[in-house]
C-alpha cells in the first residue's frame, strides 16, 4: 500500500460544483452497490431457466454448453431462492445443487454502458449460496465459495462475441448448497426437511442481485472511507483495477447539501491510494458537530471521484458517499462520535415468508429500517445473515445503527475455520465504509465453537476471529462472541430470556450483581467471559443485554414457537412493557437488544407479524420500546 500525500487545488470551499455528477447519498435504492455508484448499469433479475440436479449429473453432462437446453424445463424469478414462493419455484425440500440459465443480449450491454471507447464489461453476482461455478458462452468464467458474499468478473472478451452475433450469450450458473455440511456457514438455514424451534426455511442458490456493467479500462475497483474527528479530516483508500500509467489523477471532490467541503487531486503512481483530505470546515467547533452522522442526525457527505488517465477515451467518474462519526467504548459506555449513547435494538432476522433471505423488493429494505425506527429503536442486531448493501444504505441515510454479523457453521474443524473467516473477512471489507455499521459480530452463541469454554483450539480460533476484525478495521468496537463465552470483547454482551421484569432487576440492577455475573455463569448455564483463554483488560468494556424478550404472541397458531407466552393484546404489552421498563432502569447496562421485530417462521415472538403488520398500534410498541410516557427509568 503506497500513501500518496497532495496538495488541495485551488477550488475554494463553498462554490458549487463546475461539473455535474450523481449525488449517491439520495440514490433511490435500487443500485446494487451503493457507495461505488456509476450511472449506468443492466439488472440481470426476472425470469430464468432453471434446473435441479439431485444426482449432480449436471458438470458430466456438460450443462453449461449451449446445446444443452433440456435440462432447462422450468422458470424462475432472479434473485429469489427455489424454496420461496416469489421464485416461483417454490421447493422447500434439499436442493443440494441447482442451475440457472438465461440469455444475455447486447440491448442488455448497451443498458450497462457499453459503447464503442473500449470498455471492461462487469458482471457481478451480489450473493449465491453456497458455491457458484459460472459460465459464459460455454467459458468457465470462475468459481466462488461463500454464500453471503459479492464476486464478479470480467467478461469483456467474452461478450465482444455480440459484435458479430446478435443472438446473445448463454449465462449458466451452477450453485451448491449441501444442506448437511456442518462445516459451511449456514446461519439460521435448517438442516431438516421442515423448519423447527429457531430454524428457517433455506436460501439455496441466487440469492442477492445480478447484474452488469461497462468500466473504463482503467477504473476504480474499491474505494472504503474512515474519519478522523478529532482531526478534522477524511481518508480514502482506492484500489484500481491494475497498475495506472504515468500521468494517472485521481480527483475527489466532497460536498454536502450543494456545499463544497473540499476537492483534492493526486497523482495516481500506484494500483493502491491513500489520500487525507482535510475538512477545513470542521476546525470550526461551533459548527463541528453538523456534519456528523448519528441516528438522530444522519448527515451524509456526497464524494464525486474522478480517474483520469493519459491516452483513455473517458474517466471513470463514480459518486460516494460517507458519514463522519466515531465508535468506540470507556468507563462502561459505548460512545458515539465521543459521546454516551444508549442502544435501543431490536434482533432482525432479515427474513420474508415470500422470499426468504431475499428481500422482496428494494422498496422492502427502506420500509424495514423505516419500521425500526418507527417502533422507537435507534439501532438493529443483523441476526446470522450478511444483509444486502441495499439496506445499509437506508440505514446510513435514514438513521439506524446496525451490528454486523454473517452466518456462523454448526461445528468446529479446520475447514470451517477456513471458510467463515474467509467470508467474515469479505464481509468486513465489503461493509466497512458505512457509517451505520458501528459493532463487528463474527460469532454468535458459540456457534461452531460449541467446546470453546474448554477447547484451546476453539478458544484460538475466537480470538483469531477478534483480533484479525480489529487488523482489517481498528475503528469499531468487536464482540468475540455475542452471549457467553468472550474470549476478547470490547463489549460484554449477554442473552437472557427471563419471563419477568424482577428478574432482569436482580441480575443487573447493581454493579454489583453485574460483577457476579461476569466472573460466573449466566442465565443460560455458560461462562460468559472465558478468562483462562484470554486475559480480561479492562478498557471500559460497557455491558449489553443483547437478546431478550422472546414474548411468543401467535393468534392461535398450532406450530407456535417462543421463549414465553402471551394469551391476548393486554397480557403481551404488558409482558413487553415490563421487560423493557426492567432493562432501561438497570444503570449498569448500556443497551439492550429486544427479541425480535418480525415473526420468522414458526417463531413467534415478533413485535411485528411476519407481513410486518404490528400486533399493537406503532404508538403504543414505540412507548414500550422507548419510554416515552414519562416511566421511570426512561431512557
Amino acid at each position: 500500500m503506497t500513501t500518496t500525500t497532495a496538495q488541495a487545488t485551488t477550488t475554494t470551499p463553498g462554490t458549487a460544483a463546475t461539473h455535474a455528477a450523481p449525488r449517491a447519498s439520495t440514490q433511490d435504492g435500487t443500485y446494487p452497490r451503493p457507495q461505488l455508484l456509476r450511472p449506468r448499469w443492466a439488472d440481470l433479475g426476472g425470469p430464468w431457466r432453471y434446473a435441479t440436479d439431485p444426482e449432480d449429473l449436471g458438470l458430466d453432462a456438460r450443462w453449461w454448453e449451449a446445446a444443452a437446453h433440456a435440462p432447462f424445463t422450468r422458470t424462475i424469478q432472479v434473485p429469489f431462492p427455489p424454496e420461496s414462493a416469489a421464485s416461483g419455484i417454490s421447493e422447500t425440500a434439499h436442493q443440494r445443487v441447482v442451475w440457472y440459465r438465461r440469455t444475455l443480449s447486447a440491448a442488455e450491454l448497451a443498458e450497462a454502458g457499453r459503447g464503442s471507447q473500449g470498455e471492461r464489461v462487469l458482471l457481478h453476482l451480489g450473493a449465491v449460496d453456497h458455491r457458484a461455478d459460472v459460465w459464459l458462452d460455454g467459458q468457465h468464467l470462475g468459481s466462488h465459495e461463500g454464500g453471503q458474499t459479492p464476486f464478479s468478473f470480467d467478461v469483456t472478451t467474452h461478450v465482444a462475441r455480440l459484435d458479430v452475433d446478435a443472438a446473445g450469450l448463454e449465462l449458466v450458473v451452477r450453485a451448491e448448497d449441501d444442506p448437511l455440511d456442518v462445516a459451511q456457514p449456514r446461519g439460521k438455514q435448517d438442516w431438516r426437511h421442515e423448519p423447527h424451534s429457531i430454524w428457517y426455511d433455506r436460501t439455496t442458490g441466487i440469492w442477492q442481485p445480478v447484474w452488469l456493467e461497462a468500466v473504463p479500462a482503467l477504473h476504480l475497483a474499491e474505494i472504503t472511507w474512515e474519519a478522523d474527528l478529532p482531526d478534522g479530516s477524511v481518508t480514502l483508500t482506492a484500489r484500481l483495477s491494475s497498475p495506472p500509467p504515468s500521468g494517472t489523477a485521481l480527483t475527489v471532490r466532497l460536498e454536502h447539501d450543494g456545499e463544497l467541503l473540499a476537492e483534492q487531486q493526486v497523482a495516481a503512481l500506484t494500483r493502491d491510494l491513500r489520500v487525507r483530505i482535510d475538512l477545513p470546515r470542521q476546525a470550526n467547533g461551533q459548527q463541528y458537530e453538523e456534519l456528523l452522522w448519528s441516528p438522530e442526525r444522519p448527515t451524509l457527505v456526497d464524494a464525486v471521484l474522478s480517474l483520469e488517465a493519459p491516452g483513455e477515451e473517458s474517466a471513470d467518474v463514480v459518486a460516494s458517499y460517507l458519514g463522519l462519526r466515531s465508535v468506540g467504548v470507556a468507563h462502561g459506555w459505548f460512545l458515539l462520535n465521543d459521546r454516551p449513547y444508549y442502544l435501543r435494538s431490536v434482533l432482525e432476522q432479515g427474513f420474508w415468508p415470500e422470499s426468504h433471505l431475499a428481500a422482496p423488493s428494494a422498496e422492502a429494505l427502506r420500509t424495514e429500517v423505516q419500521l425500526i425506527k418507527d417502533l422507537g429503536f435507534n439501532a438493529a442486531r443483523i441476526h446470522q445473515k450478511a444483509e444486502d448493501p441495499r439496506l445499509l444504505f437506508w440505514a446510513d441515510r435514514l438513521g439506524l445503527a446496525l451490528w454486523a454479523e454473517t452466518a456462523n457453521a454448526y461445528a468446529y474443524s479446520p475447514r470451517s475455520v477456513e471458510l467463515l473467516t474467509r467470508e467474515w473477512l469479505e464481509l468486513v471489507r465489503r461493509d466497512r465504509s458505512h457509517p451505520s455499521i458501528i459493532t463487528w459480530v463474527p460469532l454468535n452463541e458459540s456457534w461452531g465453537v460449541q467446546h470453546g469454554a474448554h477447547d484451546v483450539a476453539q478458544q484460538h480460533y475466537g480470538l483469531g476471529l477478534a483480533h484479525l476484525t480489529r487488523a482489517v478495521d481498528p475503528s469499531r468496537p468487536v464482540v468475540s462472541n455475542d452471549g457467553w463465552e468472550h474470549t476478547d470483547s470490547d463489549i460484554w454482551t449477554v442473552h437472557d430470556y427471563a419471563e419477568r421484569g424482577d428478574e432482569l432487576r436482580e441480575r443487573y440492577g447493581t454493579p454489583e450483581a453485574v460483577t457476579g455475573l461476569l466472573a460466573g455463569i449466566g442465565p443460560a448455564g455458560r461462562r460468559i467471559r472465558l478468562t483462562d483463554a484470554a486475559p480480561v483488560h479492562d478498557r471500559g468494556q460497557p455491558l449489553m443485554l443483547t437478546e431478550f424478550g422472546g414474548v411468543s404472541y401467535a393468534g392461535g397458531r398450532d406450530d407456535a414457537w417462543g421463549y414465553s407466552t402471551a394469551t391476548d393484546d393486554d397480557d403481551f404489552a404488558e409482558r413487553v412493557g415490563d421487560l423493557l421498563a426492567a432493562i432501561r432502569a438497570c444503570r449498569p447496562v448500556a443497551g439492550f437488544c429486544w427479541t425480535q421485530l418480525t415473526d420468522t417462521g414458526q417463531e413467534t415472538n415478533g413485535l411485528l407479524r411476519a407481513d410486518r403488520t404490528p400486533k399493537l398500534p406503532v404508538e403504543v410498541l414505540r412507548r414500550l420500546v422507548t419510554g416515552e410516557s414519562g416511566s421511570t427509568g426512561a431512557r
